[in-house]
């Protein structure tokens, strides 16, 4: 089997499994960059809920676009790529910490990489299929629902975990560890 299909079968895996996650995040998102945003496939209301004028007042306009229509920063030219300091990753948009800086890795990829979330309760997974041919795994926030970015995984990189959450560091706040 092609390596490309192995990864998305693998990864098509996870979300289906991912315990306490809903079935239906198979809803193809298609070119509209705000479907995502639907939470039908939700049980529950996010812990965090405002209205897009309400997080336009809170977040500027890149954070806006990558969190709220799950757009991308270019590779590169963010603000924690590249950065060593050691601490706790929250959401940009809520607070909810995700990521600790124990779990980053330089993969070179040009956007911030995680091996694991602080806790799989704090991302929720949902199918994207945004770039026909290419299906991959879409990482949200679970406690306000923003994209952060994705997740891949049998890439090869020496984690313990073989993934790789590739999150953009708009969607990103950076707690250092005080000393």
């Amino acid at each position: 089997m092609p390596r490309g299909r192995s990864l998305v079968r693998r990864a098509a895996y996870r979300v289906d499994r991912l315990p306490g996650r809903p079935s239906a995040g198979t809803k193809s998102r298609g070119a509209c960059v705000h479907s995502h945003m639907d939470a039908s496939h939700r049980t529950e209301p996010y812990a965090v809920t405002l209205t897009d004028t309400a997080w336009r007042e809170r977040l500027n306009a890149a954070e806006f676009h990558v969190l709220r229509e799950a757009g991308t920063e270019r590779p590169f030219t963010g603000e924690y790529t590249d950065t060593t300091t050691e601490g706790v990753y929250a959401c940009r948009a809520c607070g909810a910490e995700l990521f600790r800086s124990e779990t980053k890795f330089a993969s070179h990829c040009g956007w911030p990489s995680f091996y694991a979330p602080l806790a799989e309760d704090r991302v929720e997974y949902l199918r994207d299929h945004s770039i026909p041919g290419r299906p991959r795994v879409e990482v949200r926030c679970a406690s306000c629902g923003s994209h952060l970015g994705h997740v891949f995984e049998g890439e090869g990189y020496a984690t313990p975990t073989d993934q790789r959450y590739c999150i953009n560091s708009v969607s990103l706040t950076l707690e250092p560890t005080r000393d």
